[in-house]
């Protein structure tokens, strides 16, 4: 019973930031994009590299 109220309170909160996203939200500026572009691939690339070091040596 407890794990259904767990699960229903995520989609209830699920839901109310969509719908706040949806109304409020404004699309990016291409400067914030261009921003968010230039940082992602290194994060992602650190992620990749962090991921394997965990695998094999954990």
């Amino acid at each position: 019973m407890q794990l259904l109220f767990v699960l229903l309170l995520l989609f209830a909160a699920l839901a109310l930031l969509v719908t706040l996203g949806e109304r409020y939200a404004r699309p990016p500026s291409p400067g914030q994009l261009a921003r968010l572009r230039r940082w992602l691939l290194p994060l992602v690339g650190a992620l990749l590299v962090l991921s394997l070091v965990d695998y094999y040596w954990a």
